[in-house]
């Protein structure tokens, strides 16, 4: 009886870390050893077009690149990408976005629980609001930045963890890095 209970503990730990495990072992593909010096993913895989960069605004944009720059090794094509997926660069019109909160709590459009938000959110970022807001989205972006660096965002061996520690979920970080390197093509 007690194999049994140990095989099959075994296989749900297998089962819930081989996702993240694929998704870090196609980390080096997705980021390479320029776009982590220069801040830029590489252009993507011939004959793919990426994203729509238009669908990111100019000044959501820039923020993602100043955000970066605070974290060495950072790029902003991680934030743009996490940005996108959470609330479509703050163009989203679901609950939390704009105000409120959705049905997981999460606010504004990076899409932070009050109290990461809470941890992350200081010092005030060039253009932030006083107090900080989670739906201001220099407040916002600039705090996601300041999470994913404590996590390890800026090296490529821990960026994986850093994304997975946003959003506990293997399929998100295998989204956010995929998208990340789509938009690779959009410089530093």
């Amino acid at each position: 009886m007690k194999k049994i209970l140990v095989l099959v503990v075994a296989g749900l730990i297998f089962a819930s870390i081989a996702p993240l495990a694929v998704a870090w072992a196609t980390l080096p593909a997705m980021l390479s050893p320029d776009s982590v010096a220069t801040g830029a993913a590489p252009a993507p895989p011939a004959g793919s077009s990426g994203p729509d960069p238009a669908r990111v605004p100019a000044f959501v944009l820039g923020l993602y690149r100043s955000a970066a720059a605070t974290c060495p090794g950072l790029s902003w094509t991680v934030l743009a990408a996490i940005g996108t997926v959470e609330s479509d660069n703050g163009q989203s019109t679901l609950p939390g976005v704009h105000s409120g909160a959705n049905e997981a709590g999460a606010e504004g459009p990076m899409q932070f629980e009050p109290s990461t938000f809470a941890m992350y959110d200081e010092p005030l970022p060039p253009g932030g609001t006083a107090p900080p807001s989670p739906y201001d989205p220099t407040d916002a972006v600039y705090a996601a930045a300041r999470m994913l660096c404590a996590d390890g965002a800026g090296s490529p061996l821990s960026l994986g963890q850093a994304i997975f520690d946003y959003n506990h979920s293997a399929a998100y970080v295998a989204q956010v890095l995929s998208l990340a390197r789509s938009y690779g093509y959009g410089g530093t």
